[in-house]
C-alpha cells in the first residue's frame, strides 16, 4: 500500500516511520510512505499557503489553489491507479478499528493534513473523498492524526505485523477490549501471574481471556460492551 501525505510541515514525519514495525514494513516494500510539502504548489515567491477568512474571524485558512494542486499532482503520479483522498479533520467521521480494516483494502491513500482554522471548503468539495477524525478533540493540525491512521491501517496489511494472531486478537477486533497480559517474572512485589496462565491448559486460558476481555470492556467502555452483548444475543 502507498500512503501519500500532503502537509505544510513534512519534517514532522521524519521520526515516527523510521523505527520499529513500520520501518521494517517500509524496508520490506509492504508499505510506502511518501510525504509531500503543499507549499511546493504555491505560486508566489514566499510560498504562502494560507490567508485570512472571508467574513472575518480569528485565524487563517489554507488556500484552495495549492491544496487542489497538491492532490491533483499526487493523483497524477498514481494514475491510472485510483487513490482515496482523506482529509484529517475534527469534523470528520470518527476513526475506529473497522475503518482501519476497510482502508487497508485500498491500494493508495492520499492523506491531507489541515492546519490553522482548516482548509477552504472548495478544496474539500473538489478533491476530498472523506473526512476522518481521530476523536472528539482538536489538535494543532492533521499531521498527528495522519500518523495514527497510517499506523492503524498498516497493521492490517498482511506481513506488516510478524504474527497474524497479534492483529486478530487486538482490542476491538472481536468487539471487546484486550485481556490483561503478563510475562516473566511470575511474581513481582507480591503480585502474581494468574495461575490459569501457568497451567498450560489452553482451553481454560482461552476462556479466562474471553472473560477478562468482557469484564474490562464492561468496566471501561460500557458503550462497546452493550453493542457486543447485542451482537452476541443475535448469534
Amino acid at each position: 500500500m502507498r500512503f501519500i501525505v500532503l502537509t505544510l510541515f513534512p519534517g514532522m514525519f521524519d521520526g515516527p516511520f523510521r523505527e520499529s514495525i513500520l520501518a521494517r514494513a517500509v524496508e520490506a516494500g509492504l508499505i510506502l510512505i511518501d510525504v509531500r510539502d503543499i507549499r511546493a504548489h504555491t505560486q508566489d515567491r514566499h510560498h504562502v499557503a494560507d490567508d485570512a477568512p472571508y467574513g472575518g474571524g480569528a485565524g487563517m485558512v489554507m488556500k484552495v489553489e495549492p491544496v487542489v494542486a497538491a492532490v491533483e499532482a499526487a493523483r497524477a503520479d498514481l494514475a491510472p491507479a485510483r487513490a482515496r483522498v482523506i482529509y484529517l479533520s475534527p469534523q470528520g467521521r470518527v476513526f475506529n478499528h473497522a475503518a482501519a480494516r476497510k482502508l487497508a483494502l485500498e491500494d493508495n491513500l492520499i492523506l491531507l493534513c489541515g492546519r490553522y482554522e482548516g482548509i477552504d471548503q472548495r478544496a474539500l468539495d473538489l478533491v476530498v473523498d472523506e473526512e476522518i477524525s481521530i476523536g472528539d478533540y482538536v489538535l494543532t493540525g492533521g499531521e498527528l492524526p495522519a500518523m495514527v491512521l497510517i499506523d492503524a491501517v498498516a497493521r492490517q496489511i498482511p506481513g506488516v505485523v510478524g504474527k497474524s494472531d497479534s492483529v486478530e486478537n487486538d482490542s476491538f477486533s472481536q468487539g471487546l477490549l484486550d485481556w490483561p497480559h503478563y510475562t516473566r517474572p511470575e511474581e513481582y512485589r507480591g503480585l502474581r501471574v494468574p495461575d490459569v496462565l501457568l497451567s498450560g491448559h489452553h482451553a481454560n486460558i482461552d476462556q479466562w481471556r474471553r472473560e477478562q476481555a468482557a469484564e474490562k470492556t464492561r468496566r471501561v467502555r460500557p458503550d462497546l460492551y452493550r453493542r457486543w452483548l447485542a451482537r452476541a444475543k443475535k448469534g
